[in-house]
């Protein structure tokens, strides 16, 4: 069994913010992949399902950001897991948005979601990345992370969304490089053949005009005789 673990603030004041990028991906999982309805444990909002052969239980901890680590190390022990068995989907300053990178221990740069399940886990558990861009400033991020996505953003991010869960089977399956295909898919899909061919034809040079023939009639028959 494994647990995968989204970051975020309980309550709807917090639904849409940055941070809570973790919860987001979660719904889309527990959606696609028919999970049981969410319900309350472990300090938190629990449902579950099978992610190809493995059971996974999903977890939104409830304790805001600062405590999650509470929440994920009440589920760890009920179940008599392993850190390497807990998977954190977590908002990343440090990637641009709609970046996606799986990471296996470490550190927790500064995330107070992070650090706190360190504080009770340990770092041996998987990260999910999910980059939502930095302010410019780190005065600026407390704010940043706390405001809500902008409209302009709606589409990388239900890529995003989208794309992790597609590629959920194969997280759970411990395929990291696939996971991260299905979520290229989305967010980076390749071009289709009719605009790469659209695009050869309007770059090819074109046919060089055909030259008059300025030979007079004796000049064309000496040259029919020569040749």
């Amino acid at each position: 069994m494994q647990i995968f673990v989204g970051l975020g603030n309980p309550g709807s004041k917090y639904a849409k913010n940055r941070h809570n990028i973790g919860f987001m991906v979660l719904d889309e999982i527990a959606a696609d992949h028919g999970f049981t309805p969410w319900k309350s444990q472990f300090q938190g909002q629990v449902c579950s399902g099978n992610l190809g052969s493995e059971k996974v239980l999903l977890l939104k901890p409830s304790t805001f950001m600062n405590l999650s680590g509470q929440s994920v190390g009440e589920a760890m022990r009920f179940y008599k897991l392993t850190p390497e068995d807990v998977t954190v989907f977590h908002d990343e300053l440090d990637l641009a948005p709609s970046k996606v990178r799986v990471k296996m221990s470490g550190g927790h740069a500064g995330h107070n979601g992070l650090r706190s399940i360190h504080q009770h886990i340990g770092e041996h558990y998987r990260r999910v990345r999910l980059g939502i861009g930095h302010p410019g400033h780190k005065d600026r991020v407390a704010g940043y992370v706390l405001s809500d996505f902008a409209k302009a953003e709606a589409d990388w991010l239900d890529n995003v969304t989208r794309g992790c869960a597609d590629g959920a089977k194969e997280l759970a399956s411990g395929e990291s490089g696939r996971f991260l295909n299905a979520v290229s898919l989305r967010t980076a899909p390749a071009r289709s053949s009719k605009s790469v061919k659209h695009t050869e034809t309007a770059s090819a040079k074109p046919a060089a005009e055909p030259v008059e023939d300025t030979r007079s009639a004796m000049q064309k028959l000496a040259a029919r005789f020569r040749g």
